[in-house]
Formats: structure tokens, sequence, C-alpha cells
């Protein structure tokens, strides 16, 4: 198929890096459409763990190009080290393309991150304090700094001086920070430019054509629908669209030109950061997802919440991404457990709610409404057939499938690229 979108159907750590590596295979181009370094994913190959956090997942294939697109905000030292560290293992990044239409995260963007977070106190919402934030702010007041002005620079210095004319007010009158020197920053980003400058295209472009031309297009989404900018549960939410309008958007290229759009969900639900989470387990129950899944951040380190699965959210990325197919991740954590528990609605305030509800208030005091199906209790890393796991796996993913509407395409029993079953 022509285009695929790859995004998280939940609040993000589902496993996409893993899910876009597979589809990388067979795939031409591999576009990261939105976010920026907060957002990590990790790929198992063999005995080999690569961490990334930037560089498209297509970057693993030779055949690949991998595309950093203009919906993103980009700290160049971060993807400059994450390159290095790339062709140290043998992994060759000529092939990467940076839209030049990108914005860029500077150090200013980073240190107002830390300090607004801070400031906020028990109102944190749990920023990775890398400046995303900060750069998109400055994107929609348009004083962002692009990609592009790294190549002129008058123009970027003059950029740097305008954007720290207002961010040192803030930074010394409000926070009690000492002012940020911009000749400084300026020197340290136009030596970035010189090594960037090769990779830098006109990506909206480069991908028409190659869509023109029959290629297959991967779009990749960083963090997961419920910390959509619009659609998440804000104000505990990311920057930026990770559902599949953010796809379009931040790539450069139309709608129709996009043929499948696959969610991909754990077998249960986690969450990192602050913000509401019905199906939150702090018991024995969820420590045990969280150990046995290694729920910790890679970019962060942090820990995440662990809990059952929520089938309302689940029809709700549904909804607002179009999904035609879900890849359902991490179902072998689950062989942990006697019973597995899957929440069909909420109760709130004395009402009953079978759709995922809008309002802050009522997510808040939610209350699940499960219904508990029977655990396997069986090693199944081993699968590869649909057949070849137990009845009670293969009831749990049709349960799931008639409760979303849209099939389950695929699912991974363990980390490692092998471990997974298609059912196309």
């Amino acid at each position: 198929m022509p285009s695929t979108v790859v995004l998280g159907a939940q609040w993000g750590d589902e496993g996409k890096g893993r899910v876009t590596d597979y589809f990388a295979q067979s795939a031409d181009y591999v576009v990261r459409y939105q976010g920026g370094n907060n957002a990590g994913h990790t790929i198992i190959i063999g005995d080999e763990k690569f961490a990334l956090s930037l560089t498209p997942s297509g970057v693993m294939y030779p055949h690949a190009v991998p595309v950093i697109a203009s919906g993103t905000v980009i700290d160049p030292k971060v993807l400059l080290d994450e390159m290095d560290m790339l062709e140290s293992r043998g992994v060759d990044t000529s092939r990467l393309r940076i839209s030049s239409n990108a914005h860029l995260i500077m150090p200013y963007h980073k240190r107002l991150d830390a300090v607004m977070e801070r400031f906020l106190g028990r109102n944190q919402i749990g920023t990775t304090k890398k400046g995303i934030g900060p750069a998109y702010t400055d994107k929609y007041q348009r004083r962002g700094i692009r990609v592009q002005d790294l190549f002129d620079p008058k123009i970027f210095r003059d950029k740097v001086d305008v954007a720290l004319g207002d961010t040192n007010k803030l930074l010394t009158r409000v926070y009690n920070q000492l002012p940020m020197d911009g000749s400084t920053i300026a020197d340290e980003y136009l030596e970035y430019a010189k090594r960037l400058l090769p990779y830098v295209d006109d990506t909206s472009l480069l991908l028409w054509n190659a869509l023109k031309d029959g290629k297959h297009v991967l779009f990749e989404g960083a963090q997961g629908t419920l910390l959509d900018i619009d659609h998440g549960t804000y104000p505990f939410v990311t920057s930026s669209n990770p559902t599949a309008g953010g796809a379009v958007v931040g790539s450069g290229i139309g709608p129709k030109m996009i043929d499948e759009i696959v969610g991909v969900a754990k077998g249960y639900i986690s969450r990192v950061g602050t913000g509401p989470f019905p199906t939150e387990l702090n018991d024995e129950i969820g420590e045990t997802m969280v150990e046995l899944g290694g729920e910790y951040g890679v970019v962060t380190g942090r820990r995440r919440r662990c809990g059952w699965l929520d089938l309302l959210a689940l029809r709700y990325a549904v909804r607002v991404n179009s999904l035609t197919q879900l890849f359902l991740t991490k179902i072998d954590i689950l062989s942990a457990f006697d019973t597995i528990k899957v929440a069909t609605g909420y109760t709130s305030l004395g009402e009953q709610y079978d759709e995922f509800p809008r309002q802050q208030r009522v997510l808040y005091n939610c209350a699940p409404i499960y219904e508990e199906l029977a655990g396997w209790n069986v090693d199944i890393t081993g699968c590869r057939e649909f057949g070849d796991l137990p009845t009670e796996a293969q009831d749990y993913i049709r349960f799931i499938e008639q409760a979303i509407g849209i099939p389950v395409g695929w699912v991974s029993v363990g980390p490692e690229r092998q471990q997974l079953i298609s059912r196309q």
C-alpha cells in the first residue's frame, strides 16, 4: 500500500518503535511528522537495543529514506549526537532528510521549560523539560526559528536577538533567572548548521514525488492519541498533534494521500507523568505490569503508571483517527495474571458513561466498570500464528475487536522483531 500512518492509540509508550520498525521493512520512506526529542522509541535487533528520540525508525534499513518533517521541533545537538551514535554502531545516516521548515529547539526554550514547570508546583503538567512546549509556543507566536534560518547567519543572529529580547525579560523579571547571551547561542548553532546542511530538503515535495511514483511511505507519530494537544486529556498533553490529522499537516501532504491508519495499543495501558487515568492500578498488579513490561520512559527513565485496558479510550482513538486496524502489543505481559479485567464503561458523579468523556471534571472522578475475562497463565512468547495462542488469549483479542469495531491485524508477543503474529 502506498501510504500508512502508524500512531499511538493510548497515552504513548505503546511500543510504536517496534511497530514502525516492522512496517519500515517494506517502506521506501519513513516520516516523523510531529513532536521532538521528548518521545523515545526502542528498536531491538538481536542482542542490540537502539533507543531513538528524533531519528525515524527507517534509518535502520538501507533501502528506506528517513524523513524529519516540518511538524517536528528539532534540538540540533540531540539530533547530531543521535546520528553519531548510530554511525558508531554501523548504521548509515546519510539518507536522512530534514525539512527546512521544521522549527528549532533553542537553549532558552529548555531553560523556560524547566523553570515554568518548577513554578507550577503541585499543578505541574509533567513535561520532559526538553523545550518542546516553548518551541511550539514560539512557532505559533510567529517568532520561531526554523532550520532554514541556520543557513543565513545574519538572519539567524537577528532572530535569536529578537526572541531573546522577550525571553530574557521573562527569565529575569518573572523567574529570577540570569539572562542568556544571544551571541553565544548563535555561535553554537551556526556550528551545527555546517553538519546539518547536507540533510536539509523540501520534504513536502520529496514526499509528494514519492507518493506520485507509487513509493511506500510510512508516517510515524510520537506520543499517543490521548496526549494530542486538541484531542487529548488537556492540559496534561503534548504540544502537537500525534493524531492522524497531524500526519498530513506535519508532513505537507494532502489527506487523500493516506491509505491506511494503524493504531498501536498495549494489551493493558500506561501513562507517564500527571493527569487523569481511570483504570490506573496502584497495587501489586500495577507493579507487576511495570516490572514485567519494563515500563520506564526511553527518554526520561520515568516510571510509567499502569492499569487495565480501557476500551472507552480505545474506541475514542478509533474515532478521532479513523483507525483502520489495530496493532496490539505486549499481551505476553498479561500471561502473569489469572484473570484479566477490561474497562467497558465508567461511572462518574452519579452518571454512567459508555463513551470517553471530554470533561476534565468527569474524567478525574471516573470509576471504571470492568468486565472480567479468563487469563491464560502460559508463556506465549514463542507463538507465531494466531492459532498457537491459548484459547483465552484468542478470546481476549476477539473481545477487543468486537468492542472497538476494527480488526486486530497484528499481535506482538515479545520485544524482538520476530516475536510477532500477523493476521493479514
